[in-house]
């Protein structure tokens, strides 16, 4: 918490123009035939005093960031890698894999491998059925209900006391069916609690649908559209994972364009890789998580702006990996890092708030 302290104390004082010798020199971002088109931050906003301020005071800190990048307008403008990170190394996604699936749940959808968000699991969820902690209201939990984390099971990440808790989950030796046998607590679609498991759940059931792994299914019918190649599906567990279990690794380029998906409704260029409907009604809350905005594995992350309210769609991750998508000023922005389970990931909110925002909203 002190680091995180001293963290924000350094982007209010970049805020308020506080002294200190220049030492960061802007790069417009290279093109590598990757997709992106790239182009000078001051062919986006005149005043960049913020944005070099802000890079002058990290230079000179102890943080956790890896990366920040921001897309305006279609085009990479700020690129920037930190400890040894580069443009084509993956970096471990954690949660932000979820939303990723959030997008492929929408394919499967899109291609008629799944009917309807409404659907029972048990539909297409063959391999496994509950043993355990036999209810009739587990028959009614549905695709939605997972994708909105209201399964009404045990299962919760952020309560230790929780028998679903991801961390008592990963020791066992079949996570899937160990989730199905947990006991109910709450009647389905009432309650939202933080699981992976469920999620992980989804997964296998995109998978089980459509007849191939998840790592196939993604590869065929969203990274090969987003020419996304330099990726790797793995976890920390030091047990056998199975595929719809593993995390994505992405370079932080590839997620801008996972970012620049949903603010494009679903197109890369001019190609449409899951429908609007989707991304529209997946980025839209439809419950609160400790009070926040909730869609399908998407946060919905207010941010103050020049006297207004901006919403951010949000996907996060452990340790401070975000895609930030701003429809409102065709803005997204990428951040990872290694503050795992410290409030130090965080820093990222207070960047944009009074460092980027502040910048190109004019």
């Amino acid at each position: 918490m002190k680091n995180l302290v001293a963290l924000i104390i350094l982007v209010l004082c970049v805020s308020s123009l506080c002294s200190g010798q220049n030492t960061f020199e802007y790069a417009q971002p290279n093109e590598l035939g990757d997709g992106w088109q790239t182009r000078h931050l001051l062919s986006e906003v005149e005043d960049t005093t913020l944005i070099s301020k802000f890079f002058n005071q990290l230079a000179k800190e102890q943080h956790k960031l890896h990366s920040i990048l921001l897309v305006k307008n279609d085009h990479l403008i700020i690129e920037q890698y930190f400890d040894g990170f580069t443009a084509d190394r993956p970096h471990d996604l954690r949660s932000t894999t979820k939303s990723i699936r959030a997008i492929l749940v929408g394919i499967a959808i899109d291609k008629g491998f799944i009917d309807d968000i409404n659907d029972p699991i048990s539909k297409y969820l063959k391999s496994h059925v509950p043993k355990k902690d036999l209810d009739a209201r587990k028959e009614k939990i549905t695709i939605k209900h997972l994708m909105t984390m209201s399964t009404g099971l045990d299962c919760n990440d952020w309560d230790k006391k929780s028998k679903g808790q991801e961390d008592k989950v990963y020791k066992k030796n079949d996570w899937i069916q160990y989730t199905l046998d947990l006991p109910m607590l709450n009647e389905p679609g009432t309650v939202s609690n933080y699981c992976s498991m469920g999620v992980i759940l989804l997964a296998e059931i995109v998978s089980q649908a459509s007849g191939m792994a998840i790592d196939e299914f993604a590869e065929k019918y969203l990274f090969s559209p987003l020419e996304i190649s330099n990726i790797k599906w793995g976890h920390t567990s030091d047990k056998q994972v199975l595929p719809s279990g593993k995390r994505l690794y992405m370079t932080p380029r590839d997620m801008a364009k996972i970012g620049q998906l949903i603010l494009n409704k679903g197109q890369w260029n001019g190609n449409e890789v899951v429908s609007e409907k989707w991304i529209e009604e997946s980025t839209t809350s439809k419950t609160k998580i400790t009070g926040i905005d909730y869609g399908y594995l998407w946060w919905n992350i207010p941010f103050g702006a020049n006297g207004r309210i901006v919403i951010s769609k949000t996907a996060t991750g452990n340790g401070g990996q975000y895609i930030m998508v701003i429809p409102e000023m065709d803005m997204v922005a990428v951040f990872t890092g290694g503050a795992y389970n410290s409030q130090e990931d965080k820093l990222a909110f207070a960047i944009m708030k009074d460092v980027l925002l502040p910048t190109f909203d004019k």
